[in-house]
């Protein structure tokens, strides 16, 4: 059993409103937000990368930890938006952090690869002590692209968050977590090798409210949590709609459901942690109180996480 010790995030300063974006689409101007709850998303410059972002996000989270990079025994980097096949990004950002040496590993999840990753830094703490996890994604390098589809350009922004996990303290217990991927759906959500997104949008829905409150479902009973006593659900920022979904599956209110994808969009795997950083700044974990983590994407992949404040 392993701890949450500090978050961060990266933003970059562009911001896109859906109303210039739904010009570009041609469509009116209030589809955007009521197809998917998005007000404006943020767009990362030409000069910014997955791995500047992934730098600068990383720098919060260890600023906030109070610690220095060279005392992390292991990196994880969730990024399905890398520039690179190979190698992914996990190395860049481990090198710009000043370290040579240290165990950086890639995760390379669409959407669920934060929860994927928090998993196995909840694993690997146990061997190499500090564990950060960077989530940095570039979209829209990939949504914006001529001709556009607004079924995919009107979802995505860019952003990057970071999580510290720890073997002996922190501010959260993590007492569970449950991973699943099923290959049968592998067209349904992918990225070409030309840079186009492909999404058969009715699927995702479908799979994602089954396969979502399926694992929240589970990490509960894993630690015989009510859900009643779960303080918040901090879910992968896909869609608004979605959210409230799963909410409605699972039977909890909405506003049990963070959302702070009107001012983001969608930033795919880092969209969690930047939700997991605000909602700890807004309102912070709680002394023996459960929060649960829950991400589904591209593969498909999806699995939760239950943490419990120190």
């Amino acid at each position: 059993m392993s701890f949450l010790s500090a978050t961060g995030i990266y933003l970059p300063a562009q911001i896109l409103t859906s109303k210039e974006l739904a010009q570009r689409l041609s469509v009116p101007a209030h589809w955007i937000a009521n197809v998917s709850g998005i007000l404006e998303r943020r767009v990362a410059g030409e000069d910014e990368t997955v791995v500047s972002m992934g730098v600068r996000a990383a720098q919060d989270c260890l600023q906030n930890a109070g610690m220095h990079a060279s005392e992390l025994g292991a990196v994880l980097v969730s990024s399905g938006s890398h520039i690179r096949a190979f190698p992914g990004p996990a190395a860049e950002i481990t090198a710009a952090l000043g370290l040579r040496g240290t165990f950086a590993l890639d995760v390379p999840v669409a959407s669920a690869g934060s929860i994927f990753a928090l998993a196995l830094a909840d694993t690997l703490s146990r061997q190499y002590g500090n564990v950060l996890v960077i989530s940095s994604e570039k979209m829209t390098s990939y949504a914006y692209r001529a001709p556009l589809n607004r079924g995919i350009a009107l979802l995505f922004g860019d952003g990057a968050g970071a999580c510290l996990v720890r073997h002996d303290q922190g501010i959260a217990r993590i007492e569970a977590t449950v991973l699943h991927s099923d290959g049968t759906y592998v067209d349904d959500l992918w990225l070409n090798s030309s840079g186009e997104i492909q999404m058969r949008g009715r699927s995702v829905i479908v799979h994602s409210t089954e396969k979502v409150p399926g694992s929240i479902r589970e990490v509960l009973d894993k630690t015989s949590t009510a859900i009643e006593d779960v303080a918040i659900f901090l879910m992968h920022q896909a869609n608004l709609h979605l959210m409230h979904r799963v909410a409605k599956v699972l039977g909890v209110a909405e506003s049990r459901f963070f959302t702070n994808i009107e001012h983001y969009g969608n930033t795919s795997s880092a969209s969690l942690l930047i939700a997991l950083h605000e909602w700890s700044r807004q309102k912070g974990f709680s002394r023996g109180v459960p929060v649960v983590l829950a991400g589904f994407g591209a593969g498909y992949h999806w699995g939760s996480a239950l943490l419990r404040g120190c």
